[in-house]
């Protein structure tokens, strides 16, 4: 056994020794090739540009908040808190942990993350001069220009340069901004708790920064303990002077200005998708990434400029307007507005706010009939009240106004929003049928929707993105693509990190869109949108939707080429958006519609005039005949209509 061991020994000697002279040659190598950049070019080179899907620029995230302070106006205090957190042994030690690196690179070996127990000199040469990618090579050549930057400046000349150049949060670069943005005063003001902080936020601001959450708060707390007691090690702190630190108040985040009016939410939101794609806050501050989106520049333009124009003066504070335009069949958002300014509201009215669709949600049930072989010359009643059963229980419904209409077809009632033809129309294809048509075209599960009688007629309370993205299925004749924004991520080097793909499937026959497309188009004009799209000049489809009581307005349509859906609403069910403008009934083919109507026109001013596909015409004669001698299809659900029903349902225009 003995001698089966020796060569083994001896071999994993050899191998251990050509390894080390591999890597010292590497690092050799490394040391005489790797340069130090330009520390001052820092700044520039690692701002993250958002560009609108032509290259322009749109917006920038990253190192733009941040002000150059000597180390001499920079309190001990502040430093010692710093390299409590950080390096405790900065002016002592070498440039590099050995034991740091030698873990990094066994942990990397093995297949996990690259990590460190860096030191400041390594922390500094990181973040002012690599990528943030984890790597073998990364890491060499932070070793080695840690070495270098030792060999050419001054402790105190790194020092300062690494806390005018470390990432805090919050858009802040460097102790000066930090101080000011966490805590309103300078560096030079800032007292030892507070000091503190900021030495424990810089470790990961999102991780820490208690603007995120309670448990960020939390943890903030505990790595401020952690640096109070470190600086009482190094003996920087005295215990009794410790022992009267209080954790401080951090003022609430505040954002930047760049972010001002309607850009800020489309910069928050696009930051938001990059957050899901994995690219963290602090990646998106300092890594110097190109983003393209998917945002059309005269698009989003044209958004801005028609709800500035068609909204009407002196409106109500908390009156919310959405926007989201949708290229069918890709899923491509080219246009999104989310309010008049991110600075006076972070909650955005396109992609956060939900507010109840009424009628926006009829196309649903007229689809699943469709599917069914329900035809849109079948004539059903429209006389207004009409009682019909709710899990046993009446359900009165009425028309907007308490129109009559009589006997109708579905295209007629499809284009004056006629409820007591639509409700019927949910309860015989089954009002699961309806949902499950909704889902298909791109309500997500996020959306709570109850398969009742009342589905129909939009109680659901969808966000503006979900409505388009439903809608551009109808326009992409019945191909559902999942909306996207970010479509390609560049890194600093210009290699591309990240490259969206459609997202795309049939979930609908194109006989059924076509016969769709042919009832909305109906609304369009001679319905209830007719008035709002006069002059359009194009072939247009779309639904208005109003709620009861008018709490809320809609108008989602397409074209062959854009949807778009637009939405106001105020902030909860029980304000009437009625007396706004001076009319006296908002609705959705009022100021929605009008919004619509001038964002299209704008958009597709100069685009070739493409046509709908001809209706399919599902069910054909045969079935006017049918439908005409049953206008009421089940006797039993449909009451005799009652004058004073109990509680009302009234139409949803």
């Amino acid at each position: 056994m003995a001698n089966y061991k020796k060569p083994i020994i001896r071999i994993t000697i050899f191998l251990a020794g050509f390894g080390f002279i591999l890597l010292a040659s590497g690092i050799a190598y490394a040391y005489f090739t790797v340069k130090i950049p330009d520390p001052n070019a820092f700044v520039n080179s690692q701002t993250t540009i958002i560009q609108y899907a032509d290259g322009s620029e749109l917006g920038r995230m990253g190192s733009e908040n941040r002000t150059i302070v000597k180390l001499a106006n920079i309190p001990l205090n502040v430093r010692h808190a710093v390299m409590a957190a950080e390096d405790r042994n900065f002016y002592s030690e070498r440039a590099f942990s050995p034991t740091g690196i030698a873990r990094a690179l066994w942990n990397n070996l093995k297949g996990g993350s690259l990590q460190g127990g860096s030191t400041i000199t390594q922390q500094y040469a990181k973040t002012a001069f690599l990528t943030p990618t984890r790597s073998i090579q990364r890491k060499i050549k932070e070793l080695v220009i840690a070495i270098k930057l030792e060999n050419q400046f001054s402790k105190d000349q790194i020092l300062e340069n690494y806390l005018n150049t470390i990432y805090f949060g919050r858009g802040s670069y460097g102790i000066e901004t930090a101080s000011e943005v966490y805590f309103g005063r300078t560096v030079d003001q800032l007292n030892v708790s507070q000091a503190a902080v900021l030495a424990s936020i810089l470790r990961s601001p999102g991780y820490y920064d208690p603007s995120y959450g309670p448990n960020n708060l939390k943890r903030l707390k505990a790595r401020w303990q952690y640096v109070i007691d470190g600086m009482v090690k190094a003996k920087w702190l005295s215990p009794e002077n410790a022992a009267k630190q209080k954790f401080p108040t951090v003022k609430n985040r505040i954002t930047s200005g760049s972010l001002a009016g309607p850009k800020g939410y489309v910069m928050s939101w696009v930051q938001r998708q990059l957050n899901l794609l994995g690219f963290t806050d602090e990646q998106l501050q300092v890594g110097g990434y190109t983003i393209k989106t998917t945002l059309e520049k005269k698009a989003q333009e044209a958004a801005v400029d028609a709800v500035d124009r068609r909204t009407p003066a002196k409106v109500p504070t908390n009156l919310h307007i959405g926007l989201v335009s949708i290229r069918p069949g890709t899923g491509e958002i080219v246009a999104l507005y989310g309010g008049k300014d991110f600075l006076v509201n972070q909650f955005s009215n396109a992609t956060q706010a939900t507010t109840q669709a009424g009628s926006t949600f009829k196309p649903f049930a007229l689809v699943a009939a469709l599917e069914q072989g329900i035809p849109l010359t079948s004539v059903w009643d429209g006389q207004s009240p009409q009682v019909f059963d709710d899990l046993g229980k009446p359900y009165p419904v009425f028309n907007y106004g308490n129109e009559q209409y009589g006997l109708i077809d579905l295209k007629q009632a499809t284009a004056e929003s006629v409820n007591t033809i639509f409700v019927p129309l949910g309860i015989k294809v089954g009002p699961d049928k309806v949902v499950d048509v909704a889902r298909r075209a791109g309500i997500p599960t996020s959306v709570a929707m109850v398969a009742t009688p009342s589905v129909t007629l939009g109680v659901a309370s969808p966000h503006v993105v979900d409505v388009a993205s439903a809608f551009a299925t109808f326009a992409a004749q019945g191909i559902y693509a999942k909306p996207f924004i970010v479509k390609e991520v560049l890194g600093a080097n210009s290699g591309v990190l990240y490259e969206a793909r459609v997202q795309a499937q049939q979930v609908f026959a194109a006989d059924v869109m076509a016969d769709l497309t042919s009832a909305l188009q109906e609304v369009t004009t001679v319905g209830t949108a007719a008035a709002a799209l006069a002059d359009f000049g194009r072939p247009s489809a779309g639904k208005t939707g109003t709620t009861t009581d008018n709490a809320s307005a809609w108008f989602s349509g397409y074209t062959p080429q854009l949807a778009t859906s637009v939405a106001m609403f105020r902030d909860n069910a029980s304000e009437s958006l009625n007396g706004i403008g001076g009319l006296n009934a908002v609705t959705g083919g009022s100021f929605p519609a009008k919004i619509w109507d001038l964002y299209m026109k704008n958009v597709l001013k100069g685009v070739k005039i493409v046509d709908f596909p001809p209706a399919a015409d599902i069910g054909g004669l045969d079935a006017v005949s049918f439908e005409s001698a049953v206008p009421t299809l089940d006797p039993a659900l449909a009451v005799t209509p009652t004058p004073t029903p109990t509680k009302k349902s009234k139409a949803k225009q």
